[in-house]
């Protein structure tokens, strides 16, 4: 949307404040010594109370006034890291509180001296367009998007792999294809954990009391919310040209086996697991398939392939451009990760 002087420190508004890497991306501006601007749609932060440099800016973005008001309340020279959005798959909820939202974040910004960092997702990419062993960077296929998709975005929400995946898809698109975008980046984190969240959904699934992990070997594409919320706020502070597009995913990669020893370790559950092959429940599926429709997600072919296929997912290009490592290893992360729950 536009660019920072290189070398100046930009007041830096995060959009989802109130949120699991909102809240993070805000304790690591300020951790920074950044000044912030929250905006959030329902409560603040009891926390952000005691803290004079950061204004809190409560604002439903799905409003038509609400691009005024952000567009009011940002300085030039500042940055805006966009992480509100919805969460699950709810067809209306995902277009006005992932596009919408973004809509107004970029008419706030339009023409102005301010840098944007989207929160995208890994879920952009076209898992029908790889195999297991492959290697997902961030020049893999994207999910297919026909020309008139952002004029009739819930048309392409409602069709697509699973409407969270469409949605971040479209909302990717509206950055990049928008002409005023210049010096923005675009953060695509794999399966967000963290402190309050140290589960995640690329496990497998439950069945009452067992939990089912589909596939043992494979890295899984996690990112702690810690890590993102840096990932971010360098973006934020780092000049660029274009729309760079980075993954996000933890410099230490567990499989799914020794995620779920590790998780038992720390918290005791799950108590009952049964890991299933991954090849052996692709094969079940697809004996499955004419009843596919009736379902749940991982007894469908492209939710299982986009959640559960075995890859590899470096973070080559995000040390690259953002440079640093992780805080710790996976184990001394999930250990963090318990300590800061008790």
């Amino acid at each position: 949307m536009g660019g920072l002087a290189s070398g100046s420190e930009p007041v830096i508004a995060i959009t989802g404040a109130n949120g699991f890497v909102g809240r993070a991306c805000v304790a690591e501006a300020r951790r920074q010594n950044l000044p912030v601007i929250a905006v959030y749609r329902s409560a603040p932060l009891p926390e952000w109370a005691s803290d004079a440099n950061i204004t809190e800016l409560q604002l439903d973005l799905c409003d038509e006034t609400a691009a005024q008001a952000l567009k009011n309340a940002l300085p030039d020279h500042s940055a805006m890291i966009h992480a509100a959005a919805h969460l699950g798959d709810d067809i209306d909820r995902l277009v006005q509180d992932t596009m919408q939202s973004t809509r107004s974040v970029m008419n706030a910004l339009r023409g102005r001296d301010i840098r944007m960092v989207l929160i995208s997702s890994l879920a952009v990419y076209d898992t029908e367009a790889v195999q297991p062993g492959d290697t997902i960077t961030e020049a893999s296929p994207l999910i297919e998007m026909p020309d008139q998709a952002l004029e009739s975005p819930r048309e392409f929400v409602a069709s697509a792999r699973d409407p969270y995946a469409g949605a971040k898809r479209l909302q990717e698109a509206m950055l990049t294809h928008d002409d005023d975008a210049e010096d923005d980046w675009v953060l695509r984190p794999g399966a967000i954990w963290g402190p309050g969240r140290s589960w995640h959904a690329l496990q497998g699934f439950w069945a009452s009391k067992l939990h089912i992990t589909i596939g043992s070997t494979g890295q899984l594409p996690l990112a702690h919310v810690e890590h993102v919320a840096r990932a971010a706020v360098e973006a934020a502070r780092t000049p660029t040209e274009g729309v760079p597009i980075l993954n996000v995913f933890d410099d230490d990669l567990p499989t799914r086996a020794q995620f779920l020893a590790m998780h038992k370790a720390s918290y005791g559950w799950p108590r009952a697991n049964l890991t299933v092959p991954y090849g052996l429940w692709l094969t079940l599926i697809r004996l499955m398939r004419p009843l596919a429709d009736k379902l749940p997600g991982l007894f469908r072919e492209p939710i299982l392939r986009a959640r559960m296929m075995p890859l590899r997912y470096p973070n080559t290009r995000l040390r690259q451009a953002l440079q640093g490592n992780d805080k710790g290893t996976f184990s001394e992360m999930m250990k963090q990760t318990w300590e800061a729950e008790q």
